[in-house]
């Protein structure tokens, strides 16, 4: 699809038009501990969300999504700084310009801006992070910002949580933001110190398996996990001089674990800490070539998330489970904040279509509709397109 022509459609002739582009993001490990001061490894993809834009002469705002073309232009003015649900998935990008302006870059104009996204929606990989670093990305070249992508993710997050109502961690935005091309980001999400992790998986493929299950992460149990990690954390700092569970490993954890009076908060409490100590080990055994190691860390993992953090279901659960039955499996696991969504795999290349085929059959029996697999690519962050 042409993006400039598609835009010129819909808005019309004339004026300074620009294409940009933004990945999504997928996590190899380390899932919800990115709120709870704790390590992520995720990296960037080659699908993604693409824009065309261009300033206006007035204060007028108009999005159109090409993903969802019958609710056509939605158009809102920069001085509405209101959440409206009948502005629908436009409040992403308005809680972009919305945090851009607390955080001192002010919008003085309308744009007329046209979003395209290869990232299916609500498979949990950021499609709305995406949007967001997106918008951000578009603001800092329309306007000139001088705020560079660590800044750009914190404008993301803070849109995600103070306007769209997900308190959601620094992870997804970061991701996407900072990405690059073959390689991860290992992240502590406690102090944004961050390196980056080539990934050389020679003969290896990263197999996306989407349950096509929708959800959607601001009526999920996802604020309520992250409820339960605070109160576990608030008794934990009675007994304990400590600002996050991230900074615990699991002796610390096991031996003040009677701190936290609820069973469900210690179970959640007790995924944040080991699910950190496994990133930190799975780093480790990649950057000591151990992809067998990285696996099961992996497996365990997603372990973690069905029994103690309790965010997987059924649908997840039944392609994980299928994708440890398949030859060639490294690994497998959930990745993003589950209830739906997707899995990530490592699969031996030559492995792939029996994998996707064995898979699919798998989840068709048990779940009664299709799944969707996605062999992909890292790639880099978001971009201008010439």
């Amino acid at each position: 699809m042409e993006l400039r022509k598609k835009f010129v459609e819909i808005f019309g002739e004339g004026g300074d038009i620009r294409e940009y582009f933004a990945p999504g993001r997928v996590n190899l490990i380390g899932e919800h501990t990115d709120y709870n001061g704790g390590h992520v490894f995720p990296c960037a993809l080659t699908i993604g969300t693409y824009a065309c834009a261009r300033l206006r002469e007035d204060g007028v705002l108009r999005f159109y999504s090409e993903n969802f073309p019958k609710q056509g232009v939605l158009e809102t003015a920069i001085d509405d700084t209101v959440y409206h649900k009948e502005l629908s998935w436009s409040n992403y990008p308005r809680g972009v310009i919305q945090a851009a302006a607390e955080m001192g870059y002010a919008i003085d104009r309308g744009m007329d801006i046209l979003y395209y996204g290869t990232i299916p929606n609500s498979s949990g990989l950021s499609s709305s992070a995406s949007i967001e670093i997106l918008t951000g990305y578009v603001l800092r070249d329309l306007f000139g910002f001088d705020f560079d992508g660590v800044t750009n993710a914190l404008i993301g997050q803070r849109a995600e949580n103070r306007f769209i109502g997900v308190n959601c961690g620094i992870m997804d935005q970061f991701a996407i933001s900072m990405g690059r091309k073959d390689s991860a980001i290992f992240l502590d999400t406690a102090t944004l110190q961050y390196e980056y992790a080539p990934i050389e998986l020679s003969g290896v493929r990263i197999v996306i398996m989407n349950t096509n299950k929708k959800r959607g992460l601001g009526d999920s149990k996802y604020n309520e996990r992250r409820a339960e990690c605070e109160q576990a954390l608030a008794e934990l700092k009675k007994v304990l001089p400590i600002s996050s569970l991230g900074e615990l490993d699991e002796i610390q954890f096991e031996a003040n674990i009677t701190a936290i009076s609820s069973p469900i908060c210690r179970k959640r409490a007790r995924h944040a800490v080991y699910e950190n100590q496994r990133t930190l080990q799975a780093v480790a055994a990649l950057r000591s070539g151990d992809l067998a190691g990285f696996g099961e860390l992996m497996n365990a993992s997603h372990i973690s998330l069905r029994d103690e953090y309790e965010v997987t279901g059924t649908e997840l659960d039944t392609l994980v489970s299928a994708a440890w039955q398949q030859e060639g499996v490294i690994g497998a696991r959930m990745t993003g904040a589950g209830f739906g969504g997707c899995a990530v795999s490592l699969v031996k290349e030559e492995c792939v279509p029996a994998f996707i085929e064995g898979v699919g059959a798998s989840y068709l029996a048990a779940i009664g509709y299709e799944a969707t697999f996605y062999v992909v690519e890292i790639g880099d962050g978001p971009t201008r397109i010439s």
